[in-house]
């Protein structure tokens, strides 16, 4: 095998050259990467080797290839199929470096092909490889952008660097070596995506779709725009009744914004058979959409998710949300078997499954009225958790723990119903109780204050609340929290 490798990687360039190579998005390779995106894999992989035979020297066979490679990885968490296909990362790499220097292609798709390796790395804990790949990626964007500074494709990728950048948890500092090179601004990489969803309305764009899903995920998660970020998943002309893929990213983003309904409706129509490649994911969100909405039928889903899928993550949080839904149908039983399954099985590299390993082997039961009003505040039901939060009596919650929440969970639904004057309150007095504790509900209300005062234009008052959330080091959810601090500080400027 290694012998063959290296024939092919020695010959292909001879090969692929033979007629001048060229980068086109034929009707061919438009078919190849919609069905791809669409998850049809065995239909694409059929499209591609038609791209084979019949554009033998268009590169953008290449570019859809690793993109088919990205989702497999991506999807299913085989370590193995991982190191497999790591292989051809290498010999289209070296194809790409020998493709014509006249076409911003050439180095666009060379730092895509390097991002997505990146971000799939992040699955099996290579984060120096990544964030080394995405240094490379980066400085072979800039190059482009130089070179050719209109080219649309590359402000894309750009744009959600630019935008990432100063967003770096303090946990992830040792990884700031590997991106020195880069700088940007969450409005600087807004301001680029924006452009290319512009230039996307007149244009005959293959990346259209991409782009509204970056956009929509930067205004999400780095621009604190909940509302706005629903607005454009739902413009981006994705279709979750026919793709797996859309359905994940749509009722990701609903479950995010407060719209659990129109999250389990996605989900349970969402596209299925044997054309699709398998997707276990989208039963775990559905089961964890159905648990915040307290349905009796929750577990249906999470267990369905732990028979199908043999990959590494959120294995933990599906025993974890299982244990949940026992707990808050009364089984104080079956939630301890189910955290028991937690201590044996899966992986601790996401932050919820760190989180459900903590619980687990702390022992703490949570109480069962607070998870309750916890679960449906998290679905958007905010009245509901309001109610339940009425019924719970402050003098009989004993431990340190349960009085903490208790607090904290009273700001987040007064935060949510608008009244923000009791919110901040509740976060002041979470925050007296709870910043030498190794819970992170001191430290997200500080980042809820922020996020309040920045709403009301009280840039000091913002800047402050977001700093004492950095200040705050707690063993739960850390790296998102000051994440999160952090890009509301990069939006504040200085």
């Amino acid at each position: 095998m290694p012998r063959l490798l290296l024939l092919i990687l020695l010959s292909g360039p001879l090969s692929l050259w033979g007629s001048k190579a060229y980068f086109d998005w034929s009707p061919t390779a438009r078919k190849a990467y919609g069905k791809t995106i669409q998850l049809r894999f065995t239909e694409a992989q059929g499209l591609l080797d038609q791209l084979e035979e019949e554009e033998p020297s268009n590169l953008v066979r290449i570019h859809i290839e690793n993109y088919l490679d990205f989702f497999r990885v991506f999807i299913n968490e085989d370590h193995d199929e991982f190191q497999r296909l790591e292989k051809n990362k290498d010999l289209r790499l070296q194809q790409l470096k020998n493709s014509p220097s006249d076409s911003p292609w050439r180095l666009y798709v060379q730092a895509d092909i390097r991002l997505q390796w990146a971000l799939a790395r992040l699955k099996f804990e290579e984060y120096s490889t990544s964030f080394l790949e995405v240094n490379k990626a980066f400085k072979l964007l800039e190059e482009n952008a130089r070179l050719f500074p209109d080219f649309m494709p590359n402000k894309k990728d750009l744009g959600i660097l630019h935008a990432m950048v100063g967003t770096i948890p303090d946990g992830y500092k040792w990884a700031v070596q590997w991106v020195s090179s880069m700088e940007g601004s969450i409005a600087q990489g807004r301001g680029e995506l924006e452009e290319v969803i512009e230039y996307s309305r007149s244009q005959d764009f293959i990346f259209e779709e991409e782009t509204y899903v970056l956009y929509a995920y930067l205004l999400l998660h780095l621009d604190n725009k909940d509302q706005e970020a629903w607005r454009v998943i739902r413009e981006s002309g994705l279709h979750a009744e026919t793709n797996p893929l859309a359905c994940f990213l749509m009722a990701n983003v609903a479950m995010r914004t407060g719209r659990n309904d129109e999250a389990i409706d996605l989900l349970e129509h969402r596209p299925g058979g044997r054309a699709f490649h398998p997707f276990p994911y989208l039963d775990f969100m559905l089961g964890i959409a159905k648990l915040q909405r307290l349905d009796i039928d929750a577990d249906t889903y999470l267990q369905k998710y732990l028979d199908q899928f043999e990959g590494r993550n959120f294995i933990k949080e599906a025993y974890q949300k299982l244990a949940w839904h026992r707990l808050v149908e009364g089984d104080l039983k079956g939630y301890r078997a189910n955290m028991e399954q937690v201590k044996k099985y899966g992986y601790t590299v996401v932050e919820s499954d760190k989180s459900a390993q903590q619980e687990a082997e702390k022992g703490e039961v949570p109480n069962g009225s607070l998870l309750r009003a916890r679960l449906l505040f998290d679905g958007g039901y905010y009245e509901r958790a309001r109610q339940v939060m009425q019924a719970v009596s402050e003098k009989l919650l004993f431990s340190t723990r349960d009085k903490l929440e208790y607090r904290y969970r009273y700001g987040r639904v007064n935060h949510a119903l608008g009244k923000y004057e009791l919110a901040l309150q509740h976060y002041a007095n979470t925050i007296e109780l709870g910043a030498s504790g190794p819970w992170y509900f001191a430290c997200r209300a500080a980042l809820e204050s922020g996020r309040i005062y920045e709403s009301q234009g009280k840039k000091a008052e913002a800047r402050a609340a977001y700093q004492k959330c950095l200040d705050l080091k707690p063993e739960e959810h850390r790296a998102g929290i000051h994440q999160a601090a952090k890009a509301g500080l990069g939006r504040l400027g200085k």
